[in-house]
């Protein structure tokens, strides 16, 4: 299984310098060969091979006035620019022919120099490496400081640097790991999905929402007058854009923290875990859209998923149409929709449920009903042989174009 690992970065002012001007190399790199693609187009002319690409933005291009700065970047890193044009342009093809689930990916646009994110990428063949005084040694860069969180598992194959809205830089390492199976447990659970109770578990526990967006809306609000008071273009407004981004980073590092440990503590309690599959998308164009953005819950289920398969455990969800909330988790009865203002209900059979508990648990039963499916189980009665009084045809019987069957004519 391949995982990324995060660390911060502290460059130096001379290796933010470096940074920049290799961010600026790949970007050029990246829009003159999408330049290049598209005027190849427009010409009529047939597609350009990546090795006919590099040769020409790259190699040429060195060589001219114009281009002779793109030296001071690795040549790795505008490779791998090119490579992320190659990705952006196969998805978009994919997508357009359907082979690609999920919403239409639009063509690859050009890179600003303004954009909040920038990044370059470097691979074994760069030549970076991790020093034993614990810095990150990349070239024509220098000896980075990091700060090692947690060891890595196994050889990184390649490592990112980013520097996001914030003015922080990390490294993202692309690392090959084996899977560690969990001792297994005799536990399933089926997870409901809220906003009032950001997980209630089939077992009758309920996470309350945290609402880290809105704890920090007085700060953030603050923040965001001042920026709008700031003339466009003023230094003033760049360090006001910045700290900005430095709250709203710190209210998703927040977010991700909590996701992950509660996460993790999950996972390794239960054997299965079972979710259902929400539609966030539609669900953020509503009047709660403000609410689904802070629950993050497509991170949260992504997390879930790739922990079950790395520690052994079965993840599954059910589908976004099943009536979890209607049907009843003891007899089965679907008693119909509910307005969210129903937070309990009474089934005709007597049982008294919690609106989110008996989503959960019907979560669990839908997950374990697939799961077995899945397995091969028997899903419908099997068939019996007719007995044999049944089989045959009675002396005594009515013609067939006379009897009737609950009073259907059968001819």
């Amino acid at each position: 299984m391949l995982l990324r690992y995060n660390y911060r970065v502290y460059p130096t002012p001379g290796q933010q310098e470096a940074l920049a001007r290799a961010f600026g190399c790949a970007r050029v790199v990246f829009n003159d060969g999408l330049r290049v693609r598209q005027a190849a187009r427009q010409n009529g002319e047939p597609y350009l091979s990546d090795g006919d690409l590099s040769k020409r933005v790259i190699t040429q291009a060195k060589q001219t006035p114009e281009r002779a700065w793109l030296s001071d970047a690795s040549a790795v890193v505008l490779q791998q620019a090119l490579a992320d044009l190659n990705t952006a342009y196969r998805n978009f093809f994919t997508s357009l022919s359907g082979k690609r689930k999920g919403r239409t990916v639009a063509p690859p646009r050009f890179r600003s120099r303004k954009d909040n994110r920038q990044a370059i990428r470097f691979t074994k063949n760069s030549g970076f490496r991790m020093l034993d005084n614990g810095r990150l040694r990349l070239p024509k860069i220098g000896d980075l400081d990091v700060r090692w969180s947690r060891a890595l598992p196994a050889a990184p194959s390649s490592v990112t640097i980013i520097r996001g809205a914030a003015g922080r830089y990390f490294a993202s390492f692309v690392v090959t790991t084996s899977d560690e199976p969990l001792p297994p447990v005799d536990v399933d659970v089926g997870i409901d999905l809220g906003l009032t109770h950001f997980a209630v578990l089939s077992n009758g526990k309920k996470v309350a929402a945290p609402k880290f967006l809105r704890r920090a809306a007085r700060k953030l609000r603050r923040l965001q007058q001042n920026l709008s008071r700031k003339q466009r273009g003023s230094a003033n407004r760049t360090k006001a854009v910045v700290k900005v981004a430095r709250a709203h980073a710190r209210v998703a590092d927040t977010r991700r923290d909590w996701q992950h440990k509660l996460s993790t503590r999950i996972t390794r309690d239960s054997q299965a875990v079972y979710v259902e599959d929400l539609c966030v998308t539609g669900l953020a164009r509503t009047r709660l859209a403000k609410s689904v953005h802070d629950a993050g819950w497509s991170q949260f289920v992504h997390m879930l998923e790739y922990k079950a398969a790395r520690y052994g455990r079965t993840f599954a969800r059910i589908g976004r149409f099943m009536p979890t909330s209607q049907r009843c988790s003891v007899c089965g009865r679907v008693d119909g929709p509910k307005p969210l203002s129903v937070r309990s209900w009474t089934c005709p059979c007597g049982a008294v449920h919690d609106r989110d508990i008996n989503a959960a648990r019907n979560v669990l039963a839908a997950g374990r009903a697939e799961s077995l499916n899945a397995c091969g189980a028997q899903v419908r009665p099997a068939p019996v042989p007719a007995p044999r009084r049944e089989a045959g045809i009675h002396p005594d019987a009515v013609p067939c174009s006379t009897r009737s069957v609950e009073g259907i004519s059968v001819l």
